[in-house]
């Protein structure tokens, strides 16, 4: 078991570990107890009550967030002729086709997130082995298999994030960084926790959002009561 740092303790004491706080209490506490000399990244971590293994069951997609995450996502886009100008108009950071998928082949990963149009996703697929265990392979299911590629490269650089439940049932999400102000990491974190209700799947049973818990970085983990925005 790793050792926590003296700053990590001094910071998890000023955390009641049995307690769920209300979002905001949470979110103050979370910027207090960030300590680290850089801007923290604030995530979210749902447990639900899915089983993973159930196709039937399995969650995943894309939202933009209300107000962004703080990061700056580099853009890959995968498309030819009119749609590979549409992406450098929108703000691709690198468009092409065969010459990217040459490049990642020889080891290049200078990109977060990558958008293919349909088209060419019988090449790209062929980059599975290497963009899968990365997390970058487009899909459909968020957003990132289109010809509407203006419209993916806008939401990806105004803060959308992806989300998709992991084989223990639970889910990770950025909601902002702690120089964001309160309200803003609240209602970032508001729009994420709606958004997961509302993906509720028919066939899950019992108590579905189980808990949550929001973390800087380098900071303790701080439980959420959610119970309010579970529709019944």
């Amino acid at each position: 078991m790793a050792k926590q740092s003296k700053r990590y303790q001094e910071a998890q004491k000023l955390v009641d570990r049995e307690k769920a706080y209300e979002v905001k209490e949470a979110v103050e506490l979370v910027k207090e107890t960030a300590k680290a000399k850089f801007d923290e990244t604030v995530e979210a971590a749902f447990r639900l009550g899915v089983d993973p293994k159930k196709a039937d069951q399995q969650i995943r997609g894309a939202m933009v967030l209300p107000h962004g995450t703080g990061k700056t996502q580099r853009v890959l886009v995968f498309a030819k002729g009119e749609k590979a100008k549409e992406a450098e108009a929108a703000g691709a950071d690198y468009v092409g086709d065969q010459d990217m998928i040459n490049k990642i082949n020889q080891g290049w990963f200078d990109f977060d997130v990558v958008v293919a149009t349909p088209d060419m996703m019988a090449e790209v697929g062929k980059l599975g082995r290497v963009l899968g265990p990365k997390g970058l392979m487009p899909n459909p299911k968020t957003g990132t298999v289109t010809f509407e590629v203006e419209k993916a490269v806008q939401e990806i650089k105004a803060g959308k994030v992806e989300y998709r439940v992991d084989k223990s049932a639970n889910i990770h999400v950025p909601i902002g960084k702690v120089s964001f102000d309160t309200d803003k990491l609240v209602e970032n974190f508001e729009a994420i926790t709606d958004t997961l209700v509302k993906a509720k799947p028919q066939a899950a049973k019992g108590t579905y959002m189980k808990n949550s818990a929001i973390a800087s970085t380098m900071g303790p983990g701080i439980k959420v009561d959610v119970s309010s925005y579970i529709r019944k």
